[in-house]
């Protein structure tokens, strides 16, 4: 018989139950505890999961329940010091939302308490397990468009949110090579926020990987917002999204249509956690590509504030964007903060200030964005 692990949830808002389908779908879990400060999140739940351990303190839940895995749902800000908190009470992996955290400094000292406390720290970048994005993986290895020259992605939401999906895919399908230099620009003429941190209004991105290719984001500077990309190559193109890959090269003839077929991102995920745990193989979305993904963000508003090419790695352990606001370089010129994820609140409350471990990700159809 397998081996149980025992599961705790921080965080109860929509991106839990992406993480509760991962463990569902794999057998060697079983998720016996939950915390979130909001009654109202904790109560439906544990209440749609049968879920008895429910807990208004993460910390509590962890020194009480003996966890093996700790899945870590909260908002942005708070995942660099629950991670560290989970790490100091040494369970077997952590499964921490992306984007792995708001700054390389955090970044950093997440990896460090995971080492000294040998934990496996992954980052939920639950598309990696998308068998299309795997697909085109596998293709682009295979040499089926020649050496990729260019990348292109739109995007949307912030770069720490949406597009942080998107230069995760640059990376994943290119089997994972590493940024190099970066070069952007963000515009922020409103007091804009997403999930209570300051965000960029718009931005673009340049991004010169180690493989020779360039990739490319657009944010809100185009209409088509997607996850996925086109993919030029030295023998042909690809068009990749959740659902398919269109590919065309010089054997092909035409356009060729490869539909999704295989496991389920969420659940993919965890039977890969499991296998990561027990030694059997590793894990894609191991915490330095988490990182990566952070730091040609961070290039990208480095590269902002500075007027230059970044080379990595990026040496500014804070956010260069709230570096910017602070230092009065990105003044507001249409006054009046607001919270893009404002609806997911809950009570009376309109802004995210002290938010605890309240609900990670929108509802709807955007609910896969994890």
């Amino acid at each position: 018989m397998s081996t149980v692990y025992r599961v705790g949830i921080i965080g109860c808002g929509s991106i839990s139950h992406l993480h509760m389908k991962g463990y569902l779908g794999e057998e060697r879990f079983k998720v016996v505890a939950l915390s979130d400060p909001v009654a109202e999140a904790r109560q439906d739940f544990g209440d749609r999961y049968g879920i008895e351990k429910r807990y208004t303190d993460a910390r509590e839940m962890m020194d009480r329940e003996g966890l093996d895995v700790v899945s870590i749902c909260t908002w942005h800000k708070l995942h660099a010091p629950l991670t560290i908190a989970a790490c100091a009470r040494r369970p077997k992996a952590i499964l921490c939302e992306k984007p792995m955290a708001v700054n390389m400094g955090e970044c950093d000292e997440m990896m460090i308490a995971a080492r000294r406390n040998d934990v496996k720290l992954a980052i939920a970048h639950q598309r990696r397990f998308n068998p299309v994005w795997t697909d085109a993986r596998n293709l682009i290895a295979e040499g089926a468009i020649g050496d990729v020259r260019h990348v292109h992605c739109s995007g949307s939401q912030g770069l720490l949110n949406d597009c942080s999906h998107m230069f995760d895919f640059m990376r994943y399908v290119m089997s994972d090579p590493a940024p190099e230099w970066v070069l952007g620009n963000i515009e922020r003429k409103t007091d804009r926020y997403e999930r209570d941190i300051r965000i960029e209004d718009r931005s673009a991105g340049i991004v010169g990987f180690d493989n020779g290719a360039v990739g490319q984001l657009l944010q809100e500077l185009h209409p088509e917002r997607r996850q996925g990309g086109y993919l030029y190559g030295s023998d042909g193109m690809m068009d990749v999204n959740e659902q398919r890959v269109l590919l065309i090269n010089s054997k092909s003839g035409g356009w060729e249509e490869r539909p999704s077929t295989g496991e389920d991102p969420s659940v993919g995920q965890a039977v890969e956690l499991a296998d990561w745990i027990e030694g059997k193989s590793e894990h894609r979305g191991e915490a330095s590509n988490g990182r990566a993904a952070v730091e040609i963000i961070m290039g990208i508003y480095e590269s902002a504030r500075l007027h230059e090419v970044v080379q990595m790695p990026v040496r500014t352990h804070s956010s260069p964007i709230e570096e910017m606001i602070e230092a009065g370089d990105l003044p507001v010129e249409r006054p009046g903060r607001y919270d893009i994820r404002a609806f997911l609140l809950r009570g009376e409350s309109m802004q995210g200030e002290n938010l605890g471990e309240n609900s990670d990700e929108m509802p709807g159809e955007n609910d896969e964005e994890g």
